[in-house]
């Protein structure tokens, strides 16, 4: 590799540290950041141990109603692994029920069909699944985490409520670059998350 060339993952790394403006980029580079985060929520979570069926059960990460996202989130897990899991990506289907071996301890939640979007965050309700979205609308209807747009930039929103409600520990970390965090009474804008 030759020195003071950035390979496509090493770019989008350095991206995603500096708050990449994706608003005017391509769809394909905004679906690669959403995949990115993802990954990395898993990282700063901590689920309840009954949320995994075995002690060697992999982290699954589901997508619904977001298609378009496993083939970028499939890139970006392959060969890793969240606190020694093993990744796994599935699509979950519109009528999916959640529970069993294969229950997503992260669920994306596409707002395409709102009635579907509704009944997979009804699903995951007082269950530890980190629900997140893309859609105000979405979130309003109780996801944990949401992606937003702001400054140009694809910036995410943490509802501690939903997050109590899921059993889920979200890190301080996370938290602390978080564009805003609502306790459920209250929401905080972070002055350094919107620069």
């Amino acid at each position: 590799m030759e020195t003071g060339k950035l390979t496509r993952r090493q770019w989008l790394a350095a991206a995603l540290a500096a708050g990449m403006p994706v608003a005017r980029a391509d769809g394909e580079l905004e679906r690669q950041v959403k995949a990115a985060f993802l990954y990395r929520f898993g990282g700063f979570v901590e689920w309840p141990a009954h949320a995994f069926v075995r002690a060697d059960s992999p982290l699954v990460i589901g997508l619904h109603g977001a298609d378009e996202l496993a083939a970028p989130l499939e890139r970006t897990v392959t060969g890793r692994t969240i606190n020694g899991r093993a990744l796994q990506v599935v699509k979950l289907k519109k009528d999916y029920a959640v529970g069993g071996e294969r229950a997503p301890h992260i669920a994306f939640v596409g707002a395409r069909d709102r009635t579907a979007a509704q009944g997979m965050l009804d699903g995951c309700r007082e269950r530890p699944v980190l629900t997140v979205s893309d859609s105000d609308h979405v979130h309003g209807m109780g996801s944990v985490i949401n992606f937003l747009l702001a400054d140009q930039r694809v910036r995410f929103e943490v509802s501690l409520k939903a997050a109590a409600s899921a059993q889920l520990r979200i890190s301080a970390r996370l938290l602390s670059v978080a564009y805003r965090v609502q306790d459920g009474m209250q929401e905080q804008v972070r002055p350094g998350a919107a620069s």
